[in-house]
This record gives structure tokens, C-alpha cells and sequence, in this order.
């Protein structure tokens, strides 16, 4: 296949999936990682794609967000020893907020049974997950219901965030990186993430590594705010230490 040919399929599939990784193309097409670099950058200058770390998403579509069910399935296991990395920052006693997102749904389910928490959160899949926790006391935010996150944004959650003050906040993303932050594609819900921020004494950031440098439309906060950052060995040891230099600490599982 000549090159002009791949990159046309490569454009294929970045509009058809919403986004396309280096390694997947590279097995694909049976070329090297450098040769899907060179095609990715090529339909980069074109206008066509926009390079993200380890990959690229279609020109214009920094407001792409993949669906839960996708979400779900997407680098499974990486989220899976993020998620079992994290159970070790939850408190021996005390209030915790779990964010909506895969891999803290993940930490919700794997909550040990004696484990005793106040959690409050957001999103129905994570409440669903701990409904009948014997030792948790859950407190679900109301408010609209976005259906793609299954997450309440909007007024009546903002309210009630302000009106707390955990111990705890395990926080999601779409994308983050030192320069760009934390972002994520709808404004409502980095609205949302905000007052998680502001509401707990720590914060702690479970994000894959494929996340890393991914920009979004909506900056809800900057990396400094996190105050620990579990992802998986796919962060490469240059990028956990500018993460580390600028005052976050790095957990890579």
C-alpha cells in the first residue's frame, strides 16, 4: 500500500472511531510506528487530523467524547491497576467524592465490604455500584442528567458541591498534560469537575496514560491542582517528571 493510500485510511478511521492510536495502526498496516508517525503528521499539516499523544482525532473535533460504553472498554486493564492502585488513597474513615468516569466506576466496584465511607457522587453508574454497600453512607447529586456520562451538571449539583467539603475527590478526565490542564469536551460537566476540585482537601486524579496531552474544549483546572496522579507505565518516564517538577506526585501502575 503506498502512502497516500494509507493516510486516506487512516482518515477513514479516525472519522469512523473518533480517534486513532500509533501502535493500532502500525499492526494494522503492517508498517513501523515511525511510519504511521510520519502519515499522522503529514494529515496533520494537511488540516486533516490533530496529533494527541499516541495517536490523533479528526481536525475540529476537540468536543469528541466517546460514549460510556466505549469508555468502559478502553484500555480495560490499564483502568483496572489504576483502579486497585487507588484503594490504597481511600481513607480509613471519612467522606470521599467519586467523580463519573470509567476508572473510578471501576474503584467504586472494588470498594473492600468492610470498608466505611461517607461517598457522595454524581454519576449513576458509580452510585448504582454502591447502593448496597453495607458500609457506605452514599449520597447521590441531583441534577440534569447528561446522557452520554450518565452525570448530573448543572445548577442543582453545583449547589450542592459547594455545600461540602470532603476529605477525598478521585477525579476523571478526558485530557491532561502541564500546559494545556485538565479538560474535558462539555462545559457543564467541567463545571461540575470544578466544584469537585474545591470541595475536597485532596485530590486525586485517576487517568490512563493514553489521556496524556489529549486537549479538550472545556479547562476545568491545572495539573498543579491535582495532588496525585494515578496512571499506568504507558506515561513515558520524561513526561511523569515534568508532571512531578511542577509539584504533582506521579503513580505509575
Amino acid at each position: 500500500m503506498y502512502a497516500p493510500e494509507r493516510q486516506q485510511e487512516i482518515l477513514r478511521l479516525a472519522r469512523e472511531s473518533g480517534r486513532v492510536d500509533v501502535l493500532s495502526l502500525a499492526d494494522t498496516f503492517r508498517v513501523t510506528a515511525e511510519t504511521v508517525r510520519r502519515d499522522l503528521k503529514a494529515l496533520d499539516r494537511a488540516g486533516l487530523l490533530r496529533r494527541v499523544h499516541g495517536g490523533a482525532i479528526p481536525a475540529g473535533r476537540l468536543d469528541f467524547e466517546p460514549d460510556l460504553a466505549e469508555r468502559e472498554s478502553t484500555a480495560a486493564d490499564e483502568k483496572d491497576r489504576i483502579a486497585r492502585a487507588a484503594l490504597a488513597e481511600l481513607p480509613d474513615a471519612g467522606s470521599v467524592i467519586l467523580d463519573a468516569g470509567s476508572t473510578v466506576g471501576r474503584l467504586a466496584a472494588d470498594v473492600p465490604l468492610e470498608c466505611g465511607l461517607t461517598v457522595v457522587t454524581h454519576a449513576l453508574p458509580v452510585a448504582a455500584r454502591l447502593a448496597d454497600h453495607p458500609g457506605i453512607d452514599l449520597h447521590l447529586v441531583g441534577g440534569r442528567v447528561r446522557h452520554r456520562t450518565r452525570a448530573a451538571v448543572d445548577a442543582w449539583a453545583l449547589r450542592a458541591y459547594s455545600e461540602i467539603r470532603a476529605d477525598v475527590v478521585f477525579l476523571a478526565t478526558n485530557g491532561f498534560s502541564p500546559d494545556s490542564g485538565l479538560t474535558t469536551p462539555d462545559l457543564a460537566e467541567a463545571a461540575v469537575k470544578r466544584a469537585l476540585v474545591a470541595a475536597a482537601r485532596r485530590v486525586v486524579l485517576l487517568a490512563d496514560s493514553a489521556k496524556h496531552g489529549q486537549e479538550h474544549f472545556a479547562r476545568f483546572g491545572d495539573l498543579t491542582d491535582v495532588d496525585l496522579l494515578i496512571t499506568d507505565t504507558g506515561l513515558s518516564p520524561e513526561d511523569a517528571a515534568a508532571i512531578k517538577a511542577a509539584g504533582t506526585e506521579v503513580q505509575c501502575v
